[in-house]
């Protein structure tokens, strides 16, 4: 009789992981794993069968009332077996009594649904080669996220994510493979946009920003590290105002999810959200 056991992933199976959700079309960057692990070492879970794994979930928490869960897979060949259900019950019961969040593909929606998520809006990615000479709004300059004081940046994200996440915050903003820029007023930050390179297009996420103007200058800037390299960015029609840019800027839509949300949707700004930071962790 075979085995299947569900254990902690190491660093090594989080990398596993990215490759599985790079074959299900998912495009993650290339050094997420790094991030990934700093948010939440025993976050991520690995079901094995005999050993070999066979499927994966994130069940990452944050602060003492929200979590985040992504990485939903299970090996093609071993679906229909039980074995995701089985990794399923295990990481909803590591984030019982919050709210948890996830971004589910159109097929596993109704899955989803049946198990208690609630949608709150549609993510659509946008792709394509972005305008690289959209210059920032008189009064607005774009500096390296690393400049400065990280108090600042963690501040500013606190008004799009339910929780902190300082942790997650400073590999994902530091870690090398990506450029992160915000947008300043008066010393003030009134954007902020990471891009991160994958095995396609290059990711930007988060985007966040106080107008479209900034928004577009922190796409424009960032796409201008990779000029000829297209981007992409999980656009949420929450903001209308969003996807109205996305498409100004000439990008194409290529990939939907939903956000969906097991218990109270936060509030957060999501007029200044202008794309998400990850489909796996929120």
């Amino acid at each position: 009789m075979q085995t299947f056991e569900i254990t902690t992933a190491s660093a090594d199976d989080i990398r596993m992981m990215a490759d599985w959700a790079h074959a299900e079309g998912w495009n993650p960057g290339l050094t997420d794993g790094q991030a990934f692990f700093a948010a939440d070492p025993c976050g991520f879970l690995i079901g094995r069968l005999d050993g070999t794994p066979v499927s994966c979930v994130s069940v990452v928490r944050y602060g003492s009332r929200f979590g985040f869960l992504g990485f939903y897979l299970t090996r093609p060949e071993l679906r229909g077996q039980g074995y995701g259900t089985r990794l399923w019950a295990a990481g909803t019961a590591r984030l019982a009594g919050r709210t948890t969040g996830l971004d589910g593909v159109v097929e596993q929606q109704p899955n989803y649904r049946r198990s208690g998520f609630i949608p709150a809006w549609t993510n659509m990615r946008y792709e394509g080669l972005a305008p690289v000479d959209v210059t920032p709004p008189e009064g607005v300059t774009l500096v390296d996220v690393r400049t400065l004081p990280f108090g600042q940046v963690t501040a500013y994200d606190r008004r799009f994510f339910p929780e902190e996440r300082d942790s997650f915050l400073a590999a994902w903003t530091t870690t090398p493979g990506r450029t992160a820029y915000a947008a300043l007023r008066e010393g003030e930050v009134r954007g902020l946009g990471v891009l991160r390179a994958c095995r396609t297009s290059s990711r930007i996420g988060p985007l966040y920003a106080a107008t479209p103007e900034i928004a577009a200058s922190l796409v424009s800037a960032l796409a201008a590290t990779e000029p000829a390299t297209p981007v992409a960015v999980d656009v949420p029609d929450a903001n209308p105002a969003a996807v109205r840019l996305a498409e100004k800027l000439g990008l194409t839509p290529t990939f939907e999810t939903a956000r969906m949300y097991a218990g109270p949707v936060p509030e957060t700004d999501l007029g200044g959200l202008y794309g998400i930071t990850s489909l796996e962790l929120g």
